[in-house]
C-alpha cells in the first residue's frame, strides 16, 4: 500500500498547498480510527482540507454548518411520518457519511454538540429508540474558532476527549500562499481531485496499521507520560485512560505511515502534543502566567525517561 499512500500525499499536496506534515497527521488520525479537531482562525483552509481528504480517498462526504439554531436532528437525522403508508421512516442526517465535516462546532449549543457524542464514540446514532449504524470507515473532522471569538460556546472536556487529535493549520508561508493563489487563478480546484484508493483498500490499510507492534518498554513509556500529566502541579486535569489508548493508536499509525512495523519513542513524541494537549486543563496560576498545555507537555516529555530496550 506504500505506493497508494505516496499517491495520496502527492494529490493532497497538489490541492492543499504547503502542509505535508499536517496531511500526514490527518492521515495518521484517520488510520488510527480517530476523530480530528481543527482549531484555527477562519479562512486558512480547514474546509478545503476536509473535502480534499474525502475526495482523495473516494469516500462520501457530509458537511454540517453549525449555527446557534442548529438542532440535534440536523446532525442525526429525523423520523418523518409518511401519510401514504401511515408509518414513520428515517431520513438520514449529514452524519451518515464516511467523512463528516462538523464546521464551527463551537458556534452551536451544547445540546447539539452532544448529538455528535454517540456517533463519535459508538459509530451509530439513535433516533426514536431505533439504532442506525454509521458507514465504515467513519471520521468526524470538526472545526472550531478560537475561544475568544464572538459567538462561541466552549467545548466541554467530555466532548474534547472524544477527539483523538487536535491540529492547527496556521498561515501558509509566502511561497505556498502565492502558489495557492495561482492555482485558483488558473481554475485548479479541489473538485478536480480523484479517488486514489478504494474503500476496500482503505479498510485494509487501517487493519495493517492495527498490526504494528508496540513493545512493553514503549507501552510503559507512554504510560509514564500520561501518568505524569495527572501529577503535574501546573495541571488541574490530566489525561484520561482513553487518552493513553488513543496515544498508542496514533503512535502505531505514525509508525505505519513511516513504513515500520514497530513503534519507536519518536513516534510517541511526534503525536503526543496533538493527542494530549486538548485534554489537559491548566491551573489558574499557569493561565495567569500565559502558559499553555503544550508548554507543560513539552517539559514533561523531556523529563520522562526514554525506554531501555
Amino acid at each position: 500500500m506504500e505506493n497508494r499512500l505516496d499517491q495520496f500525499r502527492e494529490q493532497m499536496n497538489r490541492y492543499f498547498a504547503g502542509k505535508p506534515e499536517l496531511i500526514d497527521d490527518v492521515m495518521c488520525c484517520f488510520l488510527a480510527g480517530g476523530h480530528l479537531l481543527l482549531e484555527d482562525v477562519p479562512g486558512v483552509g480547514k474546509t478545503t482540507l476536509a473535502r480534499t481528504f474525502a475526495r482523495s480517498l473516494g469516500l462520501s462526504f457530509g458537511r454540517i454548518q453549525f449555527t446557534p439554531d442548529t438542532m440535534p436532528g440536523d446532525v442525526t437525522g429525523l423520523s418523518v411520518y409518511d401519510m401514504k403508508t401511515g408509518e414513520f421512516s428515517y431520513r438520514p442526517g449529514a452524519i451518515m457519511k464516511n467523512i463528516v465535516l462538523a464546521d464551527e462546532l463551537n458556534r452551536t449549543s451544547p445540546k447539539t454538540q452532544a448529538a455528535l457524542l454517540e456517533a463519535m464514540a459508538e459509530s451509530q446514532v439513535t433516533v426514536d429508540d431505533k439504532v442506525y449504524q454509521l458507514p465504515r470507515p467513519f471520521m468526524v473532522i470538526a472545526t472550531q474558532n478560537p475561544s475568544d471569538f464572538a459567538g462561541t460556546y466552549p467545548l466541554p472536556e467530555a466532548q474534547l476527549d472524544r477527539f483523538m487529535m487536535r491540529l492547527s493549520i496556521g498561515y501558509p508561508v509566502p511561497e505556498e500562499e502565492l502558489r495557492m493563489a495561482q492555482m485558483h487563478l488558473e481554475g485548479t480546484t479541489m473538485d478536480q481531485a480523484v479517488a486514489i484508493m478504494s474503500r476496500e483498500e482503505i479498510l485494509s490499510i487501517q487493519h495493517e496499521a492495527e498490526s504494528v507492534h508496540i513493545s512493553d518498554s514503549v507501552l510503559s513509556y507512554v504510560q509514564r507520560i500520561v501518568d505524569g500529566t495527572r501529577s503535574d502541579p501546573g495541571l488541574s486535569l490530566g489525561a484520561s485512560p482513553r487518552a493513553l489508548l488513543q496515544l498508542l493508536f496514533a503512535a502505531r499509525a505514525k509508525a505505519y505511515l513511516d513504513g515500520r512495523d514497530f513503534v519507536k519513542p519518536d513516534d510517541v513524541k511526534h503525536v503526543a502534543p496533538s493527542v494530549l494537549s486538548h485534554r489537559l486543563v491548566l491551573t489558574t496560576e499557569m493561565r495567569l502566567h500565559n502558559k499553555t498545555a503544550e508548554d507543560i507537555l513539552e517539559t514533561l516529555i523531556v523529563k520522562t525517561p526514554l525506554p531501555v530496550e
